[in-house]
């Protein structure tokens, strides 16, 4: 007799427990969303309309050196104060050839290094997000070669370093907006942090009823995402309607976390029905033993300190313990 998947306990087993994620479901045969992973109404993602938000237009980072710099500069800032998501452009990604999308959910090397596993906190979840990923934390280059899955390892550990140093760039820039200039040891604890994500959204045959990812805000400094062809990323302006930021060849999508703070907006992903897409995220933060709080400079310009200081670890083991909720997770950090 087949599994009743509408049974929550059946299909949490099957998909999180025995690690056979959304895909194992498709690959079983069904045909239809069950029950654990339709969404409250209030949730979900209507059918695309074609809304897009300003970060459509990319930022060429490579003028950032040259007689350009403080236009490349302004717009970095303005794009981080206001929208919190950004393009750039004048990057490869080779990363997401379609040949390679399968490979991303199979063979996961044994290693407190890597993660493999289904939607955010599938056990405190009312309803599962449609989305199966591997994450892969990276201590050093000798440990990612040897621990990371093989068939994208040389390629995801290529990514990311040839993605710090624009982030590191980035981060100055912000920095250098409210008067801080960063000395190289904060630099790195400010960014020590480093993951990598290979997220796979299975082809689903109501995309109305599911979501990819559910509302909330990244916790770390920068995250920087190679997206596909197929797109699905949506961003909360201030007091606006959700919009989608499409892919554009050859550029990575920037945005701020929690910690960086500048506007570390809302962003969600909607499924689809017309394929299944891939996306890699790379997520900078802070490491673990950092104090994080409002820099002295922005206390004294603002005339108020909104957050208090916290230990990173603190924040983080915070962020992982909840399901998303828009930015509920910055209460964490709230000054009383």
């Amino acid at each position: 007799m087949a599994a009743n998947y509408e049974d929550r306990d059946t299909l949490f087993n099957f998909v999180v427990k025995e690690g056979n994620a959304v895909k194992g479901l498709i690959d079983s045969g069904m045909s239809c969303v069950p029950q654990p992973f339709v969404q409250p109404l209030s949730e979900r993602i209507a059918t695309p309309n074609g809304q897009t938000c300003e970060a459509v237009q990319p930022i060429d980072l490579s003028q950032i050196e040259g007689p350009c710099h403080t236009e490349v500069a302004k717009q970095i800032v303005e794009a981080a104060e206001t929208l919190g998501f950004f393009q750039l452009m004048s990057f490869s990604n080779n990363l997401l050839r379609s040949e390679n999308k399968a490979v991303y959910l199979k063979e996961v090397s044994p290693s407190k290094l890597v993660k493999y596993g289904t939607s955010f906190v599938p056990e405190k979840e009312k309803a599962i997000e449609w989305k199966d990923y591997v994450s892969m934390l990276y201590t050093n280059d000798d440990e990612a070669l040897q621990h990371w899955p093989l068939q994208c390892r040389e390629v995801a550990l290529d990514f990311l370093q040839s993605s710090m140093a624009m982030v590191k760039r980035i981060v100055e820039v912000l920095m250098e907006d409210v008067g801080v200039i960063l000395e190289e040891e904060r630099m790195n604890s400010l960014v020590g942090t480093k993951m990598v994500n290979m997220n796979y959204y299975p082809t689903c045959p109501s995309p109305e009823l599911t979501i990819g990812v559910g509302r909330h805000s990244d916790m770390g400094m920068l995250t920087v995402l190679l997206q596909d062809s197929i797109g699905g990323l949506y961003v909360k302006p201030d007091n606006g309607d959700w919009a989608e930021i499409p892919p554009l060849n050859g550029a990575l999508v920037i945005n701020v976390g929690d910690t960086l703070q500048y506007k570390s907006a809302e962003h969600r992903v909607r499924t689809t029905n017309i394929g299944s897409r891939v996306s890699v995220p790379i997520f900078t933060a802070p490491t673990p033993s950092e104090k994080i709080g409002p820099l002295p400079e922005v206390v004294e310009r603002d005339g108020v300190a909104r957050y208090k200081e916290v230990l990173f670890q603190d924040y983080m083991n915070n962020f992982f313990s909840q399901p998303h909720d828009g930015k509920k997770s910055l209460d964490f950090a709230r000054a009383d």
